[in-house]
């Protein structure tokens, strides 16, 4: 069985014009993806890409961060993008923190950059990530 790739999208308030850039760029992948975003990261995407479905969440700072975490601790997530702000003080850092950690525990590739999101898509459009494996 061939499964769409599960994709969170999360980004910090100076990193989400970013994230949208990226997020038009790919929006023909994305397409192709089921997308759960952060709620104010959500509504920029789909702003920009009507066109894309994006489940939205609570915004970050009032429980989104863990309502995905808890998505990736069930497996119903595949792959993090969260385009972070290294230099700004996050209020809920510590939300930020678990959520970093779930992804490193249950082992799902994790870009907080624009780099390493390229990185990921990348690989799987060429077909080197889990989702799309027969099961």
């Amino acid at each position: 069985m061939v499964q769409r790739l599960r994709l969170a999208l999360i980004a910090h308030d100076e990193r989400k014009a970013a994230l949208v850039t990226f997020a038009v760029e790919h929006a023909p992948f994305l397409a192709g993806c089921d997308l759960v975003a952060t709620g104010t990261t959500g509504q920029r995407v789909l702003d920009a890409c009507p066109g894309l479905e994006v489940r939205r969440m609570k915004s970050g700072p009032l429980g989104g961060d863990q309502q995905i975490g808890a998505l990736i601790a069930d497996g119903c997530i595949d792959a993090l993008i969260f385009f972070v702000d290294p230099l700004t003080p996050m209020p809920h850092d510590v939300d930020v923190k678990a959520l970093t950690r779930l992804a490193s525990v249950y082992d799902i590739p994790m870009a907080l950059n624009r780099a390493t999101a390229e990185l990921i898509l990348n690989a799987y459009e060429n077909g080197a990530g889990r989702a799309g494996e027969e099961q």
